[in-house]
């Protein structure tokens, strides 16, 4: 009867236990306390080429002037404008806030603006605000300068076989990511632009991959790699300091690459919920 007794004392134990567990994971989960995580922000996470002129290695073949491309560009931002963004924000620095910010509302009141040199900021960014309404817009860039081919300008004792077969062609790595993407109209560029697959391709083919080259005892592929990681790590801060709330709906344009890194960032910041890109460009 004692070790009866003793039994039942143990699994009382147990199960007072396993009630106190189970209260405290609803009440995580279930029931509003101080403790319950900010609301988050929605925001439309946009990667582009860039539609104007670029430093980029890399450039998409496209006539920033010819009228029907422009129509093209506006066709997207109509699709995208059902997001309806309160805060823009685009690949310039900060320091060029005030000038966006006065271009664009001289743009607002005048959409048949003609401007001289137009990128993807003129050409979708403003024309997306305009059929929103939204007010704010800012530059979030950190412009900071890594050598990507700083494997082909040392004597590479790391891995050079794999770096330079990767280099020849990349693409040829990714066979679901290889397709023509100059053959394709703008739309579908766009599409495939913001692919999870070829996002993960830009952060290895402008990052990772430089890890397989460096000198004996020396890591210049990964400390060029660090640099673009610190320059897109840079770019989040700067978003970080806009004034947001969680009434906002933020729209960030940005050349593809960065758009990978902030997928990333923003998937494990709670402070931020990412919309389905494809929700908006149908």
């Amino acid at each position: 009867m004692r070790y009866f007794n003793v039994f039942i004392f143990i699994a009382s134990i147990f199960f007072l236990i396993s009630c106190n567990n189970s209260k405290s994971g609803n009440r995580a989960n279930n029931t509003p306390t101080h403790d319950q995580p900010h609301p988050t922000i929605p925001v439309l996470n946009f990667g582009t080429f860039h539609m104007g002129f670029t430093n980029d290695a890399n450039k998409t073949e496209f006539d920033e002037h010819d009228r029907k491309n422009q129509e093209r560009v506006h066709k997207i931002a109509e699709m995208l404008s059902e997001f309806d963004p309160t805060v823009i924000l685009v690949e310039q620095e900060p320091q060029y806030n005030k000038q966006i910010q006065k271009e664009y509302k001289s743009y607002v009141e005048n959409p048949d603006t003609v401007f001289t040199n137009p990128s993807e900021i003129e050409l979708l960014a403003y024309e997306l605000g305009r059929l929103s309404g939204t007010e704010r817009i800012y530059g979030i860039d950190h412009k900071m300068g890594y050598n990507y081919r700083i494997g082909h300008e040392i004597n590479n004792t790391v891995d050079p076989e794999w770096y330079n077969r990767y280099y020849k062609d990349p693409l040829k790595h990714y066979p679901s990511v290889d397709l023509k993407r100059d053959s394709l109209s703008l739309l579908k560029k766009l599409q495939y632009t913001n692919r999870d697959r070829y996002l993960d391709f830009l952060i290895a083919a402008n990052t990772d991959m430089l890890t397989h080259a460096g000198t004996d005892g020396n890591f210049e592929g990964a400390d060029e790699a660090a640099k673009y990681y610190k320059r897109n790590l840079r770019m989040y801060l700067n978003m970080n300091r806009i004034d947001l709330t969680k009434e906002d709906r933020v729209f960030i344009l940005m050349g593809a690459s960065h758009t990978a890194f902030f997928r990333d960032f923003m998937s494990r910041d709670p402070k931020y919920r990412m919309v389905n890109t494809f929700d908006y460009l149908k």
